[in-house]
């Protein structure tokens, strides 16, 4: 449900351009198109205006004049979003975060790090590993993808299954309020029991509480040695229930993902300089890493895997044996959302169970697709239970793409929390998995939580139209 857009007054423009200068307003086709899209399907949102603010006190100024004249705020950011959270439905005002692209403080004593949200996620990881450092978070398009929409995902990766996820390194966080006022959520501390835990309940919430302008992570000493391997597998369930007898031998690899035959194949066909042999009867591979401190003891850990994988049918084992063979295998397994755009239209779920349960989620979205129609290609985190599944439209019927495949989706979100899981496990909700949350969540727990942005949101100016499904909203109005 989209509303109409509001006319933005001229004499709110001039406000706007007065608080950030006229070379950072924009209000030409050509830039509002190009900010009005992230990388979930071929959607396109443009907003009326957009403003590139330089630092906190002009975001805080740009979000008063909104509240003042009742206009909606998109906060944009690397727009590598796959759930649509950036796209300004309601038209409005997009603040786009760029210009805040500095590390401000690296600080060695205590582990921590101070920086901008518009600071590039592999940047940040790259600059702190010159001082022997690690910010272990590391999204398939980190890249591109700014670390402040990180944080306002609350994004995973492939490590996340040994060294978590964004919220587990978030300490405290400035923010501009929707009204316009700045706070600070919490404490440069590795502790805090100090009232509610604002700091948590702003990772996670989508842009939809306030506007992220600082950043205090804390951070790790890198691990210098790991061992990779790309495991074969004749059975693609075979593959996931590995997964579970991995961790029960008493492994914790550093990252451990899935990928079935199609995506390795449309990967490897995407990236010819990419070399791997993948043998015809190969259903399904995992990519596992350990990592550590001592050689021998990852030796050690690699080869009790191996022992745990002699339970299943499998081909050879292929160990990487130089960076270069590593970096080809995660370039491989990064890429592989790419070049499934590359073939076709296509939706991508982010589901996420308790590991032992993902053969009956696969074996699931198997069955759905037969039901209604449609193919799937599956990936992701297996080491987390985050299967991503890749819902591709090829040759079906614009018919079907609009009136099967929902209710496929909803069947496979039945009975990913069915397996006692749910949702999405670092893609967030947006816009396009919103009304899918009854699914998730009862009606007194949605309005908890409509509560709470209403609390820090009455008017609802902030990234409106996302998470909270259309029933919910409706009640406002």
């Amino acid at each position: 449900m989209h509303a109409t857009f509001k006319e933005i007054p001229q004499q709110a423009i001039d406000l706007l351009q007065e608080a950030v200068g006229q070379s950072f307003l924009f209000t030409d086709t050509a830039t509002l198109q190009d900010y009005g899209h992230d990388e979930t399907e071929n959607l396109q949102y443009p907003p009326q205006v957009l403003v590139k603010p330089a630092n906190t006190a002009q975001v805080a100024a740009c979000v008063k004049i909104a509240h003042n004249f009742d206009l909606p705020v998109v906060t944009i950011g690397g727009r590598t979003g796959l759930s649509g959270g950036a796209l300004s439905i309601h038209g409005g005002i997009a603040i786009a975060m760029e210009r805040f692209n500095q590390i401000l403080n690296i600080d060695e004593k205590n582990l921590q790090v101070t920086t901008q949200p518009g600071v590039i996620t592999q940047v940040l990881r790259d600059t702190l590993a010159t001082h022997n450092l690690s910010y272990p978070v590391d999204p398939s398009s980190q890249g591109s993808c700014f670390i402040g929409g990180n944080v306002a995902e609350n994004s995973g990766g492939a490590r996340a299954v040994k060294y978590g996820v964004t919220s587990d390194y978030v300490l405290n966080l400035e923010v501009v309020l929707p009204d316009g006022s700045i706070i600070w959520t919490g404490a440069n501390t590795l502790k805090n029991a100090t009232g509610y835990n604002l700091t948590q309940l702003m990772v996670g919430s989508e842009g939809t509480l306030g506007i992220i302008t600082t950043i205090v992570l804390k951070v790790v000493p890198v691990n210098p040695h790991n061992i990779l391997m790309l495991v074969p597998f004749y059975r693609a369930s075979q593959a996931c229930e590995a997964v579970s007898a991995i961790f029960r031998a008493g492994i914790v690899p550093s990252a451990l993902e899935f990928m079935e035959r199609d995506a390795i194949d449309w990967t490897l066909k995407f990236m010819p300089e990419v070399q791997v042999p993948v043998q015809e009867k190969i259903q399904a591979h995992l990519l596992i890493e350990v990592d550590g401190t001592h050689q021998d003891v990852l030796f050690a850990e690699a080869e009790k895997i191996a022992e745990v994988l002699e339970a299943f049918e499998l081909d050879e084992i292929l160990f990487a044996d130089t960076e270069d063979q590593k970096n080809a295998l995660w370039k491989m397994r990064r890429a592989v959302a790419e070049a499934v755009k590359a073939n076709s239209v296509y939706k991508e779920e982010d589901t996420v169970v308790p590991r032992y349960e993902l053969p009956k989620l696969l074996a699931g979205v198997k069955a759905i697709g037969s039901k209604y129609g449609f193919q799937s290609v599956c990936y992701g985190h297996a080491g987390d239970g985050n299967l991503h599944i890749n819902i591709i439209k090829g040759n079906m019927t614009e018919e079907a793409w609009q009136t099967q495949v929902p209710l496929g989706i909803k069947e496979l979100f039945e009975l990913t929390v069915s397996l006692k899981g749910t949702l999405s496990g670092e893609h967030g909700i947006g816009l396009v998995q919103k009304n899918y949350m009854p699914i998730a969540f009862s009606d007194l727990q949605l309005r908890l939580m409509w509560g709470i942005k209403q609390l820090f949101d009455p008017k609802n100016i902030m990234n409106p139209g996302k998470i909270f499904p259309d029933y919910i909203t409706d009640i406002q109005k």
